[in-house]
C-alpha cells in the first residue's frame, strides 16, 4: 500500500479507524451505514475504486456487519478486508465467534471493550504473510532473523513499538475465561429490557443480521424523529441514566464531526453522511450492566417505560 491508496471504512465507527488509515498516508473512504448501525454494502459497491486496496467493515456495539454481502463484494473485486471486530467480543456469526470471517480482526482490550487487559488489543489472521508483517511492524521492524543477534537483525519494513507486557497477556487469558459469562449475562438482561419495550409501536429496534448472535452488552432503538429522541434523552438523564455512544459520545464514533481529520466544511459532511445523520440523530444506544442488580434494572425498564409513555412514542 502508498501513499494516495484508498482504505474504505463505515461512518459510524470510532474515530481510531479512521486514524490508522491516516497514519499510513493513505486516504480514508466513508460509506454510509443502513438499519443495522454498520457498513451499507450497496454504498461500499459504489465507493470501490481501482485505488481501493482495503475494507474495513466495523461490528459496531456488538452486532456483526452483513458478513456475507461484504465478502462477496470484497472477493470479487480482490480487496482485502480488515475486520475491526473491537466492540463486539463474544458476539457469533452463524456458529463461529466474530473475528475469523475476513483476512485480518482486530481486538481492543481496553477498559470499555467485552474484556479488558488494562489497554491494548490484539490482531489475529490464518494468512501467515499478514500475520508476519504484522508481527514485524509492531516490534520496530525487527524480523528475528535467526542467522542475527537483535543487535544484528535483519528489518525490510518501518515499525513502532506496540508490543504487549506478559503481564497483560496473562490479565487477558484470564480475563477470556470469562466472556461466556459475559454474554450470557448481557443477554439476560437485554431481554428483559427489550421484551419491556417492544410493546410500543414508536420503538424500532435496531435491524440484526439473520446470521448474527450479538454480544448483547447494548440496546439501540430508534424513534420517530431526532427532536423526540433528544427529548427522550434529556428526560432519563434527569433520573440520572444514560446512554451509551449514541448520542453520549456520537461525536468521536461519527464521522459527520470530524472536520479536523477531512478538513471538510460542516453542511459538506452534512450532505455526504445524511443517511447515517437520519438514523444516528433517532438513536439510543441503551448500555447493559453485566453485574446489574434484579432492582436496578427493574427501576432503568420503569423509568424507559414511564418516559415514553410520556412523550406519547
Amino acid at each position: 500500500m502508498k501513499r494516495g491508496d484508498e482504505v474504505i471504512t463505515q461512518a459510524f465507527t470510532f474515530i481510531a479507524t479512521v486514524e490508522a488509515i491516516l497514519d499510513i498516508g493513505a486516504k480514508p473512504i466513508i460509506t454510509q451505514i443502513n438499519e443495522t448501525l454498520n457498513m451499507c454494502p450497496i454504498d461500499l459497491k459504489k465507493k470501490i475504486t481501482n485505488k481501493t486496496k482495503a475494507i474495513i467493515p466495523v461490528h459496531m456495539l456488538g452486532v456483526s456487519c452483513q458478513v456475507d454481502e461484504i465478502k462477496k463484494i470484497a472477493n470479487k473485486k480482490k480487496i482485502v478486508v480488515i475486520d475491526d471486530n473491537c466492540e463486539a467480543l463474544g458476539a457469533k456469526w452463524r456458529e463461529n465467534m466474530l473475528g475469523n470471517q475476513f483476512d485480518i480482526c482486530t481486538w481492543s482490550f481496553d477498559t470499555g471493550k467485552t474484556i479488558t487487559t488494562g489497554e491494548g488489543g490484539m490482531i489475529t489472521t490464518n494468512n501467515k504473510k499478514y500475520y508476519q508483517l504484522c508481527k514485524e511492524y509492531k516490534d520496530h521492524g525487527h524480523q528475528n532473523n535467526p542467522k542475527f543477534s537483535r543487535g544484528r537483525d535483519t528489518a525490510r519494513i518501518y515499525g513502532f513499538n506496540f508490543r504487549t507486557t506478559e503481564l497483560n497477556a496473562a490479565i487477558g487469558l484470564a480475563q477470556l475465561k470469562k466472556v461466556k459469562y459475559i454474554v450470557k449475562k448481557n443477554k439476560n438482561n437485554y431481554e428483559k429490557i427489550f421484551n419491556s419495550l417492544k410493546k410500543f409501536k414508536g420503538v424500532k429496534f435496531r435491524e440484526i443480521p439473520d446470521n448474527c448472535t450479538p454480544l448483547y452488552d447494548c440496546l439501540i432503538f430508534n424513534l420517530r424523529s431526532k427532536p423526540l429522541a433528544s427529548r427522550f434523552v434529556r428526560l432519563i438523564n434527569s433520573y440520572g441514566l444514560v446512554t451509551k455512544n449514541v448520542p453520549d459520545a456520537i461525536q468521536w464514533h461519527f464521522a459527520k464531526y470530524w472536520k479536523h481529520i477531512f478538513l471538510l466544511s460542516k453542511k459538506k459532511l452534512h450532505i455526504r453522511f445524511k443517511k447515517s445523520d437520519d438514523l444516528l440523530s433517532r438513536s439510543v444506544a441503551i448500555p447493559i450492566y453485566v453485574n446489574e442488580k434484579e432492582r436496578s434494572l427493574r427501576n432503568r425498564i420503569n423509568i424507559f417505560i414511564k418516559t415514553i409513555k410520556k412523550l406519547e412514542i
